[in-house]
């Protein structure tokens, strides 16, 4: 079995994969200050709540966009495992060819995202990856990765905006029935998820039209991308909530000579 860890700014993601089937996954909160004890610990309770034991992984690759916690996680593998974690970074192999000014620039997760969509859906294809950032990466016919576009997340957004006016406080993010809302509560709902929705619409909208990729497939990922594909399904082609995980997959085969 393989297991696959995506260290997020927010949260990890871990996911076994048995051959090409994801058989189980989990997410827990990025904790800096957490020990490798405690990580090996906790997916120790993890597995066995699945059935399953350290004994069964045989290999390891990590994403991660959060340098602080690497160490922690490496050694905890290493501890209670006995492997070494394949680290996607420099001098992995992905199959992309990235077109950026600096490619050690781009994020982990970026580069995992679009060889995961760029093999499994083809291309050209936009990914857009709703997380503690919203990204937007640009994929062509031939597996270029052409650039992007960062942008804050929707709970980034949210926290800076609550946080920032005393008046304002935190709502649950569900869709309001009208974009103009009738109490603070919906005011804040509709400017978030109706806002998200146009900024998601523009941004594909003007990267397909730059890039001459009127065709690419928009693929979405990320814990929220829901709520913009329930508002305007249009937006969207594809949502694959595992797409980071598989595309750990996908690197790991690349890198054992299996793809």
């Amino acid at each position: 079995m393989l297991l696959v860890i995506d260290v997020g700014n927010t949260n990890i993601k871990l996911g076994i994969f048995k051959g090409d089937d994801l058989i189980q996954s989990w997410r827990m909160s990025v904790k800096v200050m957490r020990t490798a004890d405690e990580m090996g610990s906790t997916m120790q309770n993890l597995f066995t709540s699945r059935g399953i034991t350290f004994e069964e992984i045989s290999g390891i690759i990590i994403s991660s966009v959060c340098p602080s916690v690497n160490y922690t996680i490496e050694h905890a593998c290493q501890y209670y495992m006995g492997i070494k974690p394949l680290m996607v970074g420099v001098g992995v192999k992905t199959g992309l060819n990235i077109k950026y000014s600096n490619p050690h620039e781009v994020g982990a997760d970026r580069i995992v995202n679009s060889v995961a969509g760029y093999r499994l859906y083809g291309g050209p294809c936009i990914i857009v990856d709703f997380g503690t950032a919203t990204t937007f990466n640009v994929i062509s016919e031939s597996g270029e990765f052409l650039g992007g576009a960062i942008a804050p997340g929707i709970n980034t957004s949210l926290d800076g905006l609550v946080s920032n006016a005393s008046k304002l406080m935190h709502v649950e993010l569900s869709t309001p029935e009208s974009v103009i809302g009738k109490s603070t509560i919906s005011n804040i709902q509709s400017g978030t998820i109706y806002g998200f929705t146009g900024l998601v619409k523009y941004m594909v909208s003007k990267m397909k039209q730059e890039s001459g990729l009127a065709n690419a497939k928009v693929i979405a990922t990320g814990g929220l991308g829901e709520l913009i594909t329930n508002v305007d399904p249009d937006v969207v082609d594809i949502v694959d909530r595992f797409l980071t995980l598989k595309g750990l997959l996908m690197i790991y085969k690349i890198n054992n000579g299996e793809l």
